[in-house]
């Protein structure tokens, strides 16, 4: 007798059923997510692509709960985000999601470690002293914790965002363009860091980007053309995703 194969169940941090969101009316409508099913995997890093104007940074926005949609789902684990009232869906945002976005968004008079800690603060939590090591150790920022923003480079910046959004250790991590203000040596950096994140530390990250060599850090590539999604990579290289880009017509 023959045993079929274990299946392995495949945990889901984030998905969306049947997204829509729209922009305007009548002659002036933009359907920016035209029913997207998408779901991302627990412990991958997933990119996402696109040409201008074809709905990813929407559908991180809307998977993250920093928009909401006009038609369909968005889940985090197993929690529907249009249940939520504002107060629920802030407190989910700060307990379970992280965030790095292309502006570094650092408070100005507070030192990298009083960035880095800030959400943790406003919760009234504690920073796990050696979760909070192994982050700042992983990001080379040991020297800079007592800086201020305008004492670090664009680099060290948006370290400390990064920093700042794992330090919480959340489900999932969105992150929007996020080496896109960053020199290539810097983004670089970043982005190993970020992929160091989800095989070593099993981190989850959704990241948009234009960028075929950012994207190829990730575990796979999302591409969406005019709303929708249109194909999917795994294990991406720079030239496959140019390659696949061109396909497309992004």
């Amino acid at each position: 007798m023959t045993l079929a194969p274990e299946r392995v169940r495949v945990e889901v941090a984030a998905r969306m059923k049947g997204g829509v969101k729209v922009y305007g009316s009548g002659g002036t409508e933009v359907r920016a997510l035209d029913g997207v099913d998408i779901g991302f995997e627990q412990g991958h890093f997933t990119a996402i692509m696109g040409p201008s104007g074809s709905g990813k940074s929407t559908l991180l926005h809307t998977l993250a709960g920093l928009d909401s949609l006009d038609g369909g789902s968005v889940y985090i684990g197993d929690v529907e985000l249009g249940s939520l009232n504002d107060r629920k869906l802030t407190m989910l945002r700060r307990e379970r999601l992280g965030f790095i976005f292309q502006a570094f968004n650092l408070i100005p008079t507070l030192s990298a470690e009083e960035n880095i800690t800030l959400p943790l603060s406003i919760a009234g939590v504690k920073p796990d002293a050696e979760w909070f090591g192994t982050v700042v150790d992983m990001l080379a920022l040991e020297d800079r914790l007592h800086h201020r923003p305008t004492e670090l480079s664009g680099g060290e910046q948006q370290r400390v965002a990064a920093a700042r959004a794992l330090v919480s250790r959340p489900e999932i991590i969105f992150a929007d363009e996020p080496s896109g203000n960053l020199d290539s040596k810097s983004g670089t950096e970043l982005l190993e860091f970020m992929r160091t994140a989800v095989r070593e530390l099993g981190q989850t990250i959704v990241m948009v980007t234009h960028d075929p060599l950012a994207a190829s850090y990730a575990d796979r590539v999302v591409f969406l053309a005019d709303g929708k999604v249109v194909d999917q990579m795994d294990d991406p290289t720079p030239a496959s995703v140019i390659d696949r880009t061109k396909i497309l017509g992004g």
